[in-house]
């Protein structure tokens, strides 16, 4: 899942890591923790202690049915850290209160597939896991057979790296570092294999394999796609070998960026790869609203011929934090809110995207993304990143650093996921686990209208949801009312329309210079006559080849700066949004709003794309 980085705005505002998608950014470890025993096989005695959460408001439940669904559609969910966290001492319980293997649990609610990443070799050279459950093809395996006993069809995402890939990163496996492509190519086809053949050998029931995870800009170190279509190719013929029954997906995400899955698809027919799924990733508070997803992936079923479904998705069922380790999507989160965060709401986004995937001419499931990833009982932060460094239940253990030292390497830590489990943080299941079961039959309520069909605002005022830039995502072909502030950039600096490019509809700004040090201004807008009250700014930004860089979206208030968030530029098409929340305008105030980018450059020269700049009102 795909990365940001979101601020919760004052003054001094404080910057919180997240993951999209991806995964899950954390806060950073103190310095003076000590390392860490190895992993143990055994787990620990079960503690109970845990900070306290708000419950969820009592409601009763309702979940609309969703007309004709095939009997055969997946509900799947990823539990890839189950085996981590019952190490580190986790327990689930079934709604009378029994404890129970998890996947059994899952199998009563309506599950009927568990998706399991898996990577090369998420450890270093002692032994030490790097976390996110050390997710290696033994943790699939048992994962797998508890799966099959239960009756559960089991979803293999491999990654082809040591630990996280997602648009963001796509890092090369340590034993595939320095081959050349056709050396690369014949190990991704023998570590496939053979990966298989353990599972295969093991009993387990494999419906289905992912030739790479949200490959949208890379594949195990490459990003050539005259190299990484072969790459597929090794892996689906692997698949085809091993278990000629199951279906080969490849994965994507940002399904909101027009033209983009038309773009992937075309690259995959001309390369002539053999696949069955075009798999995408949706979380509505990034990637955009329902009707978008189901237009995009119809055009594949179409024109393609492919199956499609949301292999990740998921919703909070609350707001707060329950592990001592901030999570992706809180309260001062941007993006889409269609819905509260409450178990009700949880419960509405599953059955709206199942419903929406439903709607789809070849739409064959949908999968929630890590939804048992409690927070472990340690009862504090300094007991729980024992566990987390142990076990590899949270996000990415201090051990990580050797592979992922920019990210890993800083921001360690547990799950970022926790608020948004289907289990509370003492293992009990929530009312919205049973939305994969009731969506056939209807449950409570069903007078209320399908959002499907007509999503509603997070909030009834109308002004929230106006945006009050002019020409925030530069449809007009103009560059005005922005103001642009070169400080000597030179090269290129225009309005451009190419839809592939654009976050949304077709144009968007540009930047590109072939110079060294040669990037460098300001965009901006200037907003009077506001009423006095929140304000929410939102800019969106990608590209490439940009070296160091000092990139950040800014507010001020009278030419005075009052908050800023900083940005990132890494491959085409992973766009960066940053969020600024709490902008408040006194009367009579002014304000501006914008980006600043700046770029040393590296390889053919500093290039960009700027887009989908918002100014909401927030209350």
């Amino acid at each position: 899942m795909k990365r940001k980085l979101i601020l919760s705005l004052l003054l001094m505002a404080a910057l919180l890591l997240s993951a999209c998608g991806e995964t899950a950014g954390q806060s950073p470890a103190p310095a003076e923790e000590p390392p860490a025993e190895q992993p143990q096989e055994e787990a620990p005695a079960v503690q109970t202690a845990v900070p306290e959460t708000p419950a969820a408001e009592e409601e009763e439940l309702s979940v609309l049915k969703v007309e004709d669904l095939p009997e055969d559609f997946i509900m799947g969910m990823d539990v890839s850290s189950l085996i981590a966290e019952e190490r580190s001492g986790v327990r689930f319980y079934d709604f009378d209160g029994q404890e129970k293997d998890l996947l059994q649990i899952l199998a009563e609610n309506g599950v009927t597939h568990i998706r399991v990443r898996v990577w090369n070799d998420p450890y270093d050279a002692q032994g030490r896991g790097y976390g996110g459950g050390n997710c290696d093809i033994e943790n699939a395996l048992q994962i797998g057979q508890r799966a099959t006993q239960f009756g559960l069809k089991l979803i293999v995402d491999f990654h082809y790296s040591d630990f996280w890939a997602d648009p963001g990163k796509q890092m090369v496996p340590k034993a595939w570092d320095g081959m050349n492509i056709d050396a690369k190519t014949a190990a991704l086809y023998d570590y496939t294999r053979e990966s298989l053949q353990l599972l295969r050998d093991g009993g387990v029931d494999v419906a289905m394999v992912q030739v790479g995870n949200e490959t949208n800009n890379g594949m195990a170190g490459e990003t050539d796609w005259d190299k990484i279509v072969p790459l597929m190719a090794a892996g689906s013929r692997a698949v085809r070998e091993v278990y000629p029954e199951a279906l080969v997906a490849v994965h994507f995400t940002e399904p909101q960026n027009k033209g983009s899955y038309r773009y992937y698809a075309d690259i995959l027919s001309e390369g002539g790869l053999d696949y069955d799924v075009f798999a995408s990733s949706y979380y509505p508070f990034w990637h955009g609203s329902r009707e978008n997803l189901i237009a995009v992936l119809t055009e594949i079923n179409r024109d393609y011929g492919k199956y499609v479904m949301v292999m990740e998705t998921s919703w909070p069922y609350t707001p707060e934090d329950s592990d001592f380790s901030g999570n992706s999507v809180n309260a001062d989160s941007g993006g889409i809110r269609d819905y509260p965060f409450s178990v009700q709401g949880q419960t509405d986004e599953v059955r709206d995207v199942i419903a929406a995937v439903a709607k789809v001419p070849g739409g064959i499931g949908v999968c929630y993304w890590e939804g048992a990833w409690v927070a472990v009982p340690g009862g504090s932060w300094e007991a729980n990143s024992a566990l987390w460094e142990q076990y590899g239940s949270g996000w990415a253990s201090s051990f990580a650093a050797e592979y992922d030292p920019n990210d890993a390497g800083k921001w360690y830590g547990g799950s970022s996921w926790d608020n948004q489990a289907f289990f509370d943080p003492a293992g009990h299941p929530l009312d919205s686990l049973q939305v994969f079961r009731l969506v056939r039959t209807g449950f409570g309520d069903q007078n209320r209208p399908d959002t499907v069909a007509a999503p509603e605002p997070a909030s009834p005022a109308a002004d929230q949801s106006l945006n009050l830039l002019e020409n925030g995502s530069f449809e007009t072909g103009e560059l005005s009312p922005w103001e642009l502030i070169d400080q000597g950039s030179g090269g290129e600096l225009f309005v451009e329309e190419k839809t592939v490019d654009s976050r949304d509809g077709d144009w968007h700004m540009h930047f590109w210079n072939p110079g060294r040090d040669s990037v460098d201004f300001f965009l901006e807008q200037t907003v009077t006559d506001l009423a006095p009250g929140s304000y929410r700014f939102s800019i969106s930004i990608m590209g490439g080849d940009c070296g160091e860089t000092e990139i950040y979206a800014y507010a001020k208030l009278d030419g005075e700066i009052v908050a800023t968030v900083p940005m990132e530029i890494t491959t085409w098409n992973n766009w960066d949004t940053a969020v600024l929340s709490g902008i408040q305008p006194g009367e009579g105030q002014s304000l501006t709003v914008g980006i600043r980018v700046k770029c040393q450059g590296a390889g053919g020269g500093a290039w960009g794309k700027i887009d989908s700049a918002e100014l909401l009102a927030e209350n």
